[in-house]
């Protein structure tokens, strides 16, 4: 049954998009958020195709009506209504739709990958607006895709270009979805992507040098808050994301406990897409030491969420590289970094002689294809507890001692 004006009037947007069918290939589309456009399908050379006629009420039915005759002549006469003078232009842009899907990812990623927003918003407005922005979303092809990419490339930020091919890949896959595309031109782009340089691999410390490290550690002048949450780090082996985003209510230390949400670990987020819920908690046991430094940390920011806040803004976390900049400022500039830390603290634990399974379910490291290894991070709590203080203790004798380093002072873990 064709459309009325008043049935247009009363359409209400639901929960998903869905369109209103009028007849001869013309149809109202209605988006969540309320809007309202006119859309004229129709089959060219075999295939069949889409074209915006605009917006409801600014195009009445009457008019949308019209445009559809008028593209409808041009398709009989073998002419392509989207490349032909005087088509009304497609009021749907790239901007418009790249918008709408930050909009809608952004609260739904876990609280470990806000950081991970923040990013996509920052690129979008650096590198990929500025050239797809103004562009009607169906008129972008792989060919204005893939210009994207290689500026992004030819300023050698190669693991920029290849986080704005997986953000293109999903903005597409989501104006598929809410009918604004057929087709998502930002598939396939790995295969011309430029290649990647040899991986470069965290710097880390030898035994040999753990004790200047961690005197230098202590007498940092910098950032105390900082200098702290670097100093957790070496004395609990997580990531450097895991301390930005630790929060108060994670710590238990009466029991000397730190639990962390699965989701919210890098190591465990695909297991947590398959399993949920029942994926267990990071579990971190603490020194007394590691106590010591949480406690201290609270002085300042026991009135905030999180554990170490953003120094502009408390609600926020800290920027992704203000730990390894002060390691850089520490004078480890190519010599340590954050993840440099836990290698180091695991190679440390390996000479001492500890078994693999408590190392590795305290830096959380697992072969996230093995379910049986996946769940390790919430075992041996009480045998890593102990672990950890021998770790402690020796990290306060090597920062007390300057004798040059003998391995015979090492603590060995005896079964």
């Amino acid at each position: 049954m064709p459309l009325t004006d008043t049935a247009i009037r009363q359409a209400r947007p639901r929960e998903k998009a869905y369109t209103l069918a009028d007849a001869d290939g013309l149809a109202l589309f209605i988006h969540p958020r309320g809007g309202k456009y006119w859309h004229f399908r129709y089959r060219l050379g075999g295939k069949g195709c889409r074209i915006s006629l605009g917006t409801y009420p600014e195009v009445s039915l009457k008019d949308a009506r019209l445009r559809r005759d008028d593209a409808r002549q041009k398709v009989a006469a073998g002419i392509d209504p989207r490349s032909s003078p005087g088509t009304p232009p497609a009021i749907v842009t790239f901007r418009q739709v790249a918008n709408e899907w930050d909009t809608f990812r952004t609260p739904r990623l876990t609280q470990g990958r806000k950081g991970s927003a923040a990013q996509a918003r920052r690129y979008l407005d650096k590198d990929i607006i500025p050239l797809l922005g103004d562009m009607p979303i169906e008129a972008v092809r792989r060919t204005d895709v893939l210009k994207v990419v290689r500026a992004v490339e030819e300023r050698g930020a190669l693991n920029v270009a290849e986080k704005i091919r997986t953000w293109l890949h999903q903005i597409f896959r989501y104006a598929m979805v809410h009918e604004y595309v057929e087709v998502n031109p930002a598939t396939d782009l790995d295969i011309v992507a430029a290649e990647q340089p040899p991986v470069k691999h965290n710097p880390w410390l030898r035994l040999g040098e753990l004790g200047e490290f961690v005197r230098t550690l202590r007498a940092y002048h910098g950032s105390l808050l900082v200098r702290l949450g670097v100093e957790l780090m070496l004395l609990t082996g997580v990531r450097t994301a895991e301390i930005r985003h630790a929060r108060h209510d994670q710590f238990d230390l009466d029991k000397r406990l730190w639990s962390i949400p699965a989701s919210e670990v890098k190591q465990l987020r695909k297991l947590v897409r398959l399993k949920g819920s029942e994926v267990p908690d990071y579990l971190v046991p603490l020194s007394s030491q590691a106590v010591e430094v949480i406690r201290a940390i609270q002085v300042f920011t026991r009135q905030y969420e999180l554990l170490i806040p953003g120094r502009n803004d408390p609600a926020k976390v800290l920027s992704e590289n203000t730990l390894n900049t002060a390691i850089k400022r520490m004078g480890y500039a190519n010599r340590l970094t954050g993840h440099g830390i836990r290698a180091t603290l695991s190679t440390a634990l390996y000479e001492m002689g500890y078994p693999s399974p408590w190392i590795e379910a305290q830096i959380s490291h697992a072969d996230e294809n093995k379910v049986r290894d996946a769940y390790n991070h919430a075992l041996y709590v009480d045998q890593r507890r102990d672990m950890m203080q021998v770790w402690a203790d020796y990290l306060d004798f090597l920062a007390a001692t300057t004798k040059p380093f003998d391995s015979r002072s090492m603590p060995r873990y005896l079964p």
